[in-house]
């Protein structure tokens, strides 16, 4: 009987170490397969899109992408987010990419009082968003009007600021208009005269809504297609481009803020801009990015990359206003780098 009980309690031992190693084998297949199922759905990335009430005005909102927020503030003024895709949606990988429609633009509310169409109004409304998603600090990324705008912002709201990344843009109008004034006078005389003709003419109607009915095609040839494009596009022109503005453009927002004499002057709220002074305040490390051949002269970004102490200088090679389109791998690179500490 000692050895018959004896021997169960050995039995007895051993079938619990069993269950023991059964359970722990059970657990490390399940911890394994959990991990799997989370593995399967990294290369997954959700969009969320919708509208923040910015004060009375519905602004559109577009996130995709997983770390730190890059908030991307797009140009025109009047134009919409819809120009930066597909070309920045690799930093979705490292990134939570937010985009805008600003009042008046793409998606977002149109205003009946176009003098409500300012850049402090348009920083409340990033700000708005940024705080209704829950972004804390982000990345602020602005391209052409759009650098304006995060210029603005980081004089405004420092404090929710990581980095600020500032492309293709100026920082007074002064110098802006003096680079579209070098544009067309460096245009071929023919072209150049049928660009003032139409102009004086009263193409924008002299702030009154877009004259469809009169020399649409004609000017959008001329200042856009002939004018504009080989300073927008250098290595690898737009395919698809199209004179004509999109069915989306806010062209209120942009008579009111550009103004209504034409493409090559800025005459409108923005007439006396002027962020020199203001730069030199900026304490956020900064990136002022610029195209080889660009609309916004390279020269205006190398006067805001040394106003801006530590500010990095990347003029893309090749490359004209749109350096996403002309070098995206390159664009895409510089801005992680910069975003992710590898300056």
């Amino acid at each position: 009987m000692i050895h018959l009980n004896q021997t169960v309690h050995r039995a007895g031992c051993r079938f619990a170490r069993m269950k023991k190693t059964m359970l722990a084998l059970t657990m490390i297949l399940l911890t394994a397969g959990l991990a799997a199922a989370a593995d399967s759905k990294t290369n997954v990335f959700a969009q969320e899109e919708g509208f923040v009430d910015a004060h009375g005005v519905l602004v559109y909102w577009k996130s995709i992408g997983r770390g730190a927020p890059l908030f991307v503030v797009h140009g025109g003024p009047g134009a919409s987010h819809d120009y930066f895709l597909p070309h920045l949606l690799p930093l979705a990988r490292t990134n939570r990419l937010v985009f805008i429609d600003e009042r008046g633009s793409g998606r977002s509310e149109r205003l009946e009082d176009p003098k409500l169409y300012t850049v402090a109004a348009m920083v409340e409304d990033m700000e708005a968003v940024r705080k209704a998603l829950g972004l804390g600090k982000v990345n602020l990324l602005g391209h052409s009007f759009g650098g304006v705008l995060a210029q603005a912002y980081a004089f405004t709201y420092p404090q929710n600021l990581s980095t600020l990344i500032l492309c293709s843009t100026f920082h007074t109008t002064k110098a802006i208009n003096k680079a579209l004034a070098d544009m067309k006078a460096a245009m071929a005389p023919e072209l150049r005269a049928r660009i003032d003709k139409m102009e004086k003419e009263g193409l924008y109607g002299k702030g009154l809504p877009w004259q469809w009915g009169r020399y649409p095609d004609e000017y959008m040839k001329a200042a856009w297609a002939e004018g504009y494009f080989p300073y927008l596009y250098q290595s690898r022109p737009d395919a698809n481009y199209d004179p004509a503005p999109g069915p989306n453009m806010g062209w209120e927002v942009y008579r009111e803020m550009w103004g209504s004499t034409g493409e090559y002057v800025v005459d409108g709220n923005l007439t006396g801009l002027d962020y020199a002074e203001q730069l030199r305040t900026v304490r956020v490390p900064t990136l002022v990015t610029v195209g080889d051949h660009d609309e916004s002269a390279p020269w205006i970004a190398g006067e805001m990359a040394k106003l801006v102490p530590g500010a990095t200088l990347v003029v893309f090679p090749k490359s004209g206003h749109m350096t996403f389109v002309d070098q995206p791998a390159l664009f895409r690179k510089v801005v992680h780098d910069f975003v992710h500490g590898r300056k």
